[in-house]
């Protein structure tokens, strides 16, 4: 019997659900270490809010269906009191520029040099490859977002002085291709282990040494490039509709695997919803519609594999939030925050999430707060 790998996690009232599932990633033979993060809750395979490091192995569930899921933020050279005065216009804005949903695109294309990229670097990829052309420059449903806020420094940072500025901030991923791409590999992962036991069905590997691992490999890698594809995309649409120039740009995956070196041994680090927090590193955690994003530096804390939280994460299932919450005191919540919603799901208010404030003083030996961002307008894919 293998003895299960050592993990740690951070956080309190950790559902038993994720920590199950945490358990039973560490138990495979491939595990090395591993990490749960605060805003941990559970998902499929990896909990989200799990970093997973593996010996010569990844894991595509443990990577996400949602893969290269990733925040964008720009800072604009407008000034912040134009987001109240000049309300209708970035709204007129993000109507024009930005799609949301299932199956979301544009009437007319957009282009973008991703599209120009080997797309048969996987026989899956390339089959996809005229459905992400349809979808470039759009955001998923679920937490997607685009919103414009206020980003606050309390002392200079990257390259800004302190103060106020408007910025704009995206959540999303590589869409229904990613989607499709990851339940493919998992499928065949799956089919190459079927030793494992219904519990840890959804944590199987491809050796990175093999054909199948290689070729996945090269298609996660094609995703995070075509998600960071749709959000410059939107990004560059939305300042230039609103006849702006970016004066900081800052961006950063949470669903994603990368070969590191950890106490002197080359691993994979599985990241499913965590966020990069190499020394120095510079990243972005979002709370909700209704709640502050961070600015954050990582410490590199080796227990937690440089990672940290990637939001404040769920404290209750879709299905239980669209139950007890009503859009009357999801509006009354946001307007004593002067937020404009402008669409989204229920399922998405502000109530379902935990504490952002306190899952970051959760993580205090993981990152440091360099910049706060208060959403003031935000547009998700409508309610189904």
């Amino acid at each position: 019997m293998t003895t299960p790998a050592p993990w740690k996690k951070w956080g309190r009232d950790l559902d038993a659900g994720c920590v199950a599932q945490m358990e039973n990633a560490v138990s495979l033979p491939v595990s090395v270490t591993g990490a749960l993060m605060p805003d941990a809750h559970q998902g499929y395979g990896l909990p989200i809010g799990g970093v997973l490091a593996t010996d010569g192995a990844v894991i595509p569930y443990a990577v996400g269906v949602d893969i290269a899921c990733r925040m964008k933020m720009s800072v604009l050279d407008i000034p912040p009191a134009d987001l109240s005065s000049k309300q209708a216009r970035f709204i007129r804005a993000i109507e024009q520029e930005c799609r949301f949903g299932v199956g979301a695109s544009f009437e007319r294309r957009r282009r973008h040099a991703v599209m120009d990229d080997d797309w048969s670097c996987s026989p899956v990829a390339d089959s996809l490859k005229d459905k992400a052309w349809s979808q470039l420059g759009t955001s998923g449903s679920g937490n997607h977002f685009v919103e414009f806020g206020i980003l606050t420094l309390e002392n200079a940072e990257l390259n800004l002085a302190a103060g106020e500025y408007l910025a704009l901030l995206s959540h999303s991923g590589s869409r229904g291709t990613g989607n499709q791409i990851a339940t493919h590999y998992s499928k065949l992962a799956r089919r190459l282990h079927p030793e494992l036991s219904t519990q840890l069905a959804h944590l199987a590997w491809l050796e990175m040494d093999s054909a199948e691992g290689r070729e996945y490999w090269r298609a996660m890698q094609l995703m995070g490039r075509y998600a960071a594809a749709n959000h410059e995309l939107i990004h560059r649409h939305l300042a230039g509709n609103l006849g702006a120039a970016v004066i900081l740009d800052l961006e950063n995956h949470h669903n994603f695997a990368w070969q590191e070196e950890h106490a002197g041994r080359r691993v994979v680090v599985h990241r499913k919803g965590a966020t990069p927090a190499g020394r120095g590193a510079v990243g972005i955690i979002p709370g909700s519609m209704g709640t502050p994003a961070y600015v954050v530096r990582g410490k590199g804390e080796p227990a937690s594999l440089n990672s940290a939280a990637h939001g404040a994460g769920r404290r209750m299932s879709r299905k239980q939030a669209k139950k007890i919450f009503n859009w009357k005191d999801a509006r009354h919540f946001l307007e004593q925050r002067q937020v404009t919603l402008i669409s989204a799901g229920l399922d998405e208010v502000p109530m379902a999430y935990k504490d952002i404030e306190q899952v970051m003083r959760d993580q205090q030996d993981l990152v440091e707060k360099i910049a706060r961002f208060d959403p003031r307008l935000v547009k998700m894919a409508p309610g189904r």
